[in-house]
C-alpha cells in the first residue's frame, strides 16, 4: 500500500482511539456496569452515570469503600421497597482498583 493511503487511515484510527485513552485517566480501565455493580438495574441512567463518575474520582481505598458502602445502603433500601433481592457483588471493585494500581 502506498504511503499516501496509509497515513490517512492511521490518522483516522488515532482520532478514534485517543478519546477513549484520555477519558478519566487510569480509572477508565475499570468499568462499572450491571455485571459488577449490585443494584445497577435499580438505578436511573443519571444515577449510574453519577456513580461511575464518583468511582472514577476516588483516590484512595478508604474513599472507594466509603462510596461503595453508601451506594450499597441505598440499593438495599431500594430493593426492599421494590420487593426484590439485591445480589451481593461478585468481587470487591475497590480491591480490583487497588490491585490494578488505580487507587492507593
Amino acid at each position: 500500500m502506498k504511503l499516501h493511503r496509509i497515513v490517512p487511515i492511521a490518522l483516522l484510527g488515532a482520532m478514534l482511539v485517543a478519546p477513549a485513552l484520555a477519558r478519566h485517566g487510569n480509572a477508565a480501565r475499570y468499568n462499572w456496569n450491571r455485571d459488577n455493580t449490585p443494584g445497577w438495574s435499580l438505578m436511573t441512567a443519571q444515577e449510574r452515570t453519577e456513580h461511575q463518575t464518583k468511582m472514577r474520582a476516588v483516590k484512595t481505598y478508604d474513599e472507594c469503600k466509603t462510596l461503595q458502602d453508601e451506594r450499597r445502603v441505598t440499593m438495599v433500601t431500594r430493593a426492599k421497597e421494590k420487593g426484590v433481592n439485591l445480589a451481593g457483588p461478585r468481587q470487591n471493585g475497590c480491591d480490583v482498583m487497588k490491585a490494578r494500581g488505580l487507587i492507593k
